[in-house]
């Protein structure tokens, strides 16, 4: 199998890693806007390098990874479902809505197999969540905490491209919370603030922020995500139901520090960042994807989910703005 990736930043070049080793794939076909970065990565791995993305398309492709900057997404995408190639495409697919609501249209009418890079549902700790709330092992579910707290912010030129929080940070939250339950979420009502670098307030977004959602079934989530945690790269789901409860994220390198004496729990070290938290769950999906690439399955995730949650965070900033709740029913879908 032949796969060409375009952007060979810290993700592209990791999911190339994984690539490289799958004994399926025979040829990897670099393309980036740093001719010297997708030189360094092709020598390191025994890929080639193409000029630009027509010349990439006409390299006899069997599948195409999206992996560069979020504004180039929604434009690579198109041009890999156009040439009919299964195609990867990390989040967001598009920096719109509207982008986001005609590729999913796009998605239904090709019939060409998408997935999009929502890490979190090839992890093995929110798997398991999805399994216990499926067999009823939990009891009826009523409450639902989940948090993304990075441990530290962006740089001030990331933002005016990242969407702002709710749709670059906290979507991961949006989306594993649709694929552990299997609900959709019916009303949102959230709030943020700025407590850090100006830059976030200057570019109109907020450094931290929380979120009660509804789902379609009254079950309560509430959401926090926040760009300073010093502590650690802190991302973890608490699922709490009639007859028990089950959390992902609380192992030994969890990032926090108990206040109780004589407690242990975290022996730690905490986790730094977002690639040391889920290194397991990118090679997971993207070894899926070479199998969705190849017609054996289908893609865990669509960009009919990746609009789904595009939604919720579109809900989210919405309420935040205008300070009131905010039903799903307001935004456009497919």
């Amino acid at each position: 199998m032949r796969i060409g990736i375009v952007g060979v930043g810290r993700i592209g070049s990791f999911h190339a890693q994984t690539l490289a080793a799958d004994p399926t794939v025979t040829d990897l076909v670099l393309l980036d806007p740093s001719a010297t970065a997708a030189a360094a990565v092709a020598s390191q791995l025994g890929a080639t390098v193409a000029p630009d993305l027509d010349a990439l398309l006409r390299r006899d492709l069997d599948a195409l990874l999206v992996t560069s900057a979020t504004h180039t997404h929604a434009e690579v995408l198109l041009a890999g479902v156009r040439a009919g190639l299964p195609t990867f495409c990390e989040k967001p697919v598009a920096a719109s809505l509207d982008e986001t609501i005609e590729l999913a249209r796009l998605e239904a009418a090709s019939g060409v197999p998408i997935q999009v890079g929502f890490q979190r549902r090839f992890d093995t700790a929110y798997g398991r969540l999805r399994a216990a709330i499926a067999s009823g092992e939990l009891g009826f579910v009523h409450t639902i905490r989940a948090a993304t707290h990075d441990q530290s912010p962006p740089p001030p030129g990331y933002l005016p491209t990242s969407g702002g929080l709710f749709r670059d940070a906290a979507i991961h939250d949006y989306d594993v919370i649709r694929f552990v339950t299997g609900r959709e979420v019916a009303q949102v009502y959230a709030a943020g603030a700025n407590k850090g670098q100006k830059f976030f307030t200057e570019a109109g977004d907020v450094d931290t922020a929380a979120a009660l959602l509804t789902l379609d079934d009254d079950t309560l989530v509430v959401t926090s995500v926040t760009r300073y945690n010093r502590a650690g790269h802190d991302i973890r789901m608490e699922v709490h139901g009639s007859l028990g409860a089950l959390a992902a994220g609380l192992d030994d390198r969890y990032p926090m520090t108990s206040a109780e004496p004589g407690a242990r729990f975290p022996a730690g070290p905490a986790h730094q960042s977002f690639l040391e938290r889920f290194a397991a769950a990118y090679r997971a999906e993207m070894t899926e994807f070479v199998q969705v690439a190849a017609g054996a399955v289908p893609s865990r995730c669509t960009v009919a989910d990746a609009l789904e949650a595009f939604r919720v965070a579109e809900a989210c900033g919405i309420s935040r703005r205008e300070g009131r709740p905010v039903a799903l029913a307001e935004i456009p879908g497919a």
